[in-house]
C-alpha cells in the first residue's frame, strides 16, 4: 500500500542516525462489532471525554517529544471520520494516513512499509482503541530500545486465577499463572527488523498472528518485557467506551459560561413603563423595539452571548413592523430556547436596573417570579437590582433607563443526551 500525504507533509528522512528516532504506526482499521453499532462509526471513532477515540490516541504520541513521524491506519471507509476527528487534536503532529488491509497483520504490513522511507531506526506499533497510553510508559519502552533490545513488549502480570473450558461451559483445568502476561502495546521494535519479519510473515503465507511480538518470536527475534500500565486499557466492548467516557468526564472542567448585555431606552411622555413584564405605572414611558422591556431586552443578549448566537436585533430586528408593541417575553424565552437546544442549562439570570424613576422595589419579587417562568428555572436563581445614577448623565436627569444583565449557563459536551 501506498502513504496518502494527506496534507502533513512527505515523511522525511531523518538526518541523524545517532539520535533516537522512532516513527509510531497506530492501527485503527477495524471494525469494532464487539462494541455495537453506532451512529459514531467503529470504536476508534466514538466520542470519550468530548472527542473521538483515536484523537485521545494520536495525542498521546504527538505531545511525546521523542515520538518521530506518525502513521495511522485507516479502513478505507473511514476517510471522512478520520478527517473530523483529526480537527479534534490538540496538538501539531506530522500524521500521514495509509489504508488498511483485511486483517490486522497486513494493516500493521501497510503501516510499516509507509513508514520506512523515513528512515527511522525504530517504530511503536500501538492500537488505536488504547486511548489512555502514557508517557510514563513510552519512556520504558524507549529505555529498553535504547539498551539494545531488538523487540519490546509492555505486559502486566496476570493477576486472575486462569481456567480452561473444552466446550466453553465446563472447566476442564486450572492453569498455573505464574509467569503469564497480558500484552499491551505499543509494542516497539528495530524498524527493519520488524518490517522484515512482517514481510515473511506474509510470504510463507501466515495470516493468524494476533499481536506483532508473536511475530517477532516466530522470526526469532527475543522479546523484552516491560511493565505495561493498567490505565493502558482496550476498548472492546461498548461497556468499555462508557467506562471510559465517564472517566474522562470526572476530570474535565464543566463548561460554564457567562454572558452580559446592556440596554439603554429613552423615557418619552406616557403613562407607564414595563421592566420584567411588570408594568409600573408612571407619568413616562418608554420608547423603542417592542414593548421597550429594557430589563429583558439586556437579559436576551446576555443569554445569546453563551452560545455565540448573536444578538436581539439578529432575532428580532427593529425595523421589522410584526415586532412593535410585542411583549418582550417573546424574545426572552427564544433565546432560552435556543441556550437549550444547543445543550446550556441556565443557572442564574441577574438584572441590574439603572434609573432615578420609578422605584422598582415594590415589583422586585413579581419580576424575579416572571423571570423564573419565562427561563424555567428556580425562583432563587433570579435576581433583580435596582439603582439610580446620583443624578448624573441621562439617567440622572430622567431621559432614559439603562439595565445590565448577566446570564450563567452551564453546556453539556457536544453529543451528550
Amino acid at each position: 500500500m501506498t502513504a496518502k500525504n494527506d496534507g502533513a507533509g512527505p515523511i522525511q528522512k531523518m538526518q541523524s542516525e545517532e539520535q533516537f528516532s522512532c516513527g509510531v504506526v497506530i492501527v485503527a482499521a477495524g471494525r469494532g462489532e464487539r462494541a455495537g453499532q453506532s451512529a459514531e462509526g467503529p470504536k476508534q471513532y466514538r466520542t470519550i471525554g468530548d472527542r473521538p477515540v483515536i484523537a485521545h490516541t494520536l495525542d498521546s504520541f504527538a505531545t511525546w517529544l521523542p515520538a518521530g513521524p506518525i502513521v495511522v491506519v485507516i479502513h478505507p471507509d473511514d476517510e471522512d471520520l478520520f478527517a473530523a476527528a483529526r480537527l479534534r487534536l490538540s496538538s501539531q503532529a506530522e500524521v500521514s494516513v495509509v489504508h488498511g488491509g483485511p486483517t490486522r497483520q497486513l494493516s500493521v504490513l501497510a503501516g510499516l512499509e509507509a513508514l520506512e522511507a523515513s528512515g527511522v531506526q525504530y517504530v511503536m506499533i500501538h492500537d488505536g482503541v488504547r486511548p489512555f497510553v502514557g508517557h510514563d510508559l513510552l519512556e520504558r519502552c524507549r529505555a529498553a530500545l535504547e539498551h539494545g533490545a531488538e523487540a519490546v513488549l509492555p505486559a502486566i502480570a496476570v493477576a486472575d486465577t486462569l481456567k480452561r473450558a473444552a466446550d466453553g461451559r465446563t472447566v476442564e483445568e486450572t492453569i498455573p499463572r505464574n509467569g503469564l502476561y497480558a500484552a499491551q502495546t505499543p509494542q516497539c521494535f528495530r524498524m527493519q527488523a520488524i518490517l522484515s519479519a512482517h514481510r515473511a510473515a506474509n510470504a510463507s503465507g501466515r495470516s493468524n498472528f494476533t499481536d506483532d511480538a508473536s511475530i517477532a518470536e516466530w522470526a526469532g527475534m527475543p522479546v523484552v518485557l516491560v511493565e505495561g500500565a493498567a490505565d493502558n486499557v482496550k476498548l472492546t466492548l461498548r461497556s468499555d467506551i462508557s467506562m471510559a467516557d465517564e472517566r474522562l468526564a470526572r476530570h474535565a472542567l464543566p463548561d460554564v459560561r457567562t454572558g452580559n448585555g446592556y440596554d439603554v431606552h429613552q423615557l418619552v411622555e406616557g403613562d407607564g413603563v414595563t421592566l420584567c413584564g411588570v408594568f409600573i405605572p408612571h407619568d413616562r414611558k418608554l420608547s423603542g423595539h417592542s414593548d421597550a422591556d429594557v430589563a429583558l431586552h439586556a437579559l436576551t443578549d446576555a443569554l445569546l452571548a453563551t452560545c455565540g448566537a448573536g444578538d436581539i436585533g439578529d432575532h428580532f430586528p427593529p425595523s421589522d413592523p410584526k415586532w412593535k408593541g410585542a411583549p418582550s417575553r417573546i424574545f426572552l424565552e427564544h433565546a432560552a430556547k435556543i441556550v437549550r437546544e444547543r445543550g446550556g442549562t441556565i443557572t442564574n439570570a441577574d438584572i441590574s436596573l439603572i434609573a432615578e424613576a420609578p422605584r422598582v422595589g415594590p415589583h422586585r419579587q413579581q419580576m424575579r417570579e416572571n423571570l423564573a417562568a419565562m427561563l424555567g428555572i428556580e425562583l432563587d436563581r433570579c435576581s433583580i437590582k435596582a439603582t439610580t445614577n446620583e443624578k448624573l448623565g441621562f439617567v440622572g436627569r430622567r431621559e432614559g433607563i439603562a439595565a445590565i444583565a448577566t446570564a450563567t449557563v452551564v453546556y453539556k459536551p457536544p453529543g451528550k443526551s
